[in-house]
């Protein structure tokens, strides 16, 4: 089988490597297309391909109809909003992600980002501490516990909310079940977002969510930009000046906040969750086990759009 890995972000040449000796090893023939400067670019890519890897590139239903060969799309990482899973199930295309593989390094960075802007983004101003404060975790799974495991290692309190998981799944991770989002938002001085962008999920933390943080609590996502509602934020972080939002998704509006709040407001220069050696590497060899695991046994265990 012919295997595309499309990577407009590159993964590692470690990784590279890992996933070419994978495929290959097992029989197929594997075409990079890397760094490529526009969507075309990955149409053209995909005329006599079976199966593809892929990180935040976009796989719509041009590619797909561009692919009629295709079989399989695997996202090295935890997100599949970029894959259109619509058109996929419609084409008979399975989609999977490789859940787990980038989670430390989400879970590090979002610890991190706490105490980034409890000392003031690292300026000579007096910060504060983050032992005995009390965190929120939208979502406790993969990186949600990991989240809740080095917070709780820092001495923080943990609360979480996850309509997947029974109350007793929640403390069995360690944390304090709550039962509705406005009240982990109201009980939480850090809240961590870890929910996927969804119809019911896209603007969902909105004014009316954010005002209900207790002073000076701050706004931790490392998701996905779409979760929130900027206009509500932008309201919220006005009317609440004891308030602070960090992201390592960009918003649409970042100039405008950053000029107007300051260091209130903090977002990285792009997506850098899953951007360690280690989650590079782990995503990338994963997706490529998925892969051989198909083609050779149909396994479909982490299939996403079933």
């Amino acid at each position: 089988m012919k295997v595309l890995l499309a990577t407009q972000k590159p993964f590692a040449a470690k990784a590279v490597e890992g996933i070419t000796e994978i495929l290959t090893a097992a029989g197929h023939e594997v075409v990079k297309l890397e760094k490529y400067p526009d969507q075309a670019d990955l149409v053209a890519a995909v005329s006599d391909v079976e199966a593809m890897i892929i990180r935040s590139d976009k796989v719509t239903e041009e590619v797909m109809a561009a692919a009629p060969k295709l079989k399989i799309v695997v996202r090295a990482g935890a997100g599949f909003d970029n894959v259109d899973l619509a058109a996929a199930t419609a084409r008979g295309i399975v989609v999977m992600n490789t859940p787990g593989q980038n989670s430390n390094a989400v879970a590090e960075l979002a610890v991190a980002m706490m105490i980034f802007m409890a000392r003031t983004q690292f300026t000579p101003a007096t910060g504060s501490e983050i032992q005995g404060k009390r965190i929120g975790i939208q979502a406790f799974g993969n990186v949600g516990r990991l989240v809740g495991q080095k917070a709780k290692a820092l001495g923080m309190e943990l609360c979480a909310l996850d309509p997947f998981l029974t109350p007793e799944q929640i403390e069995a991770g360690g944390a304090t079940p709550v039962f509705s989002v406005e009240e982990l938002y109201s009980r939480s001085d850090y809240v961590s977002i870890h929910i996927p962008a969804l119809p019911a999920t896209i603007k969902s933390i909105n004014y009316d969510l954010i005002t209900k943080m207790p002073k000076g609590a701050t706004l931790v996502n490392t998701a996905r930009k779409e979760v929130i509602d900027e206009e509500g934020l932008m309201r919220a972080l006005e009317d609440r000046p004891d308030l602070k939002y960090i992201t390592d998704v960009m918003p649409d509006n970042y100039e405008a906040l950053r000029e107007k709040f300051g260091l209130r407001v903090f977002a990285t220069p792009k997506k850098m969750g899953a951007q360690t050696a280690e989650a590079n590497i782990n995503a990338g060899l994963a997706a490529a086990r998925q892969i051989v695991d198909y083609f050779a046994t149909g396994n479909t265990r982490f299939q996403v759009n079933r």
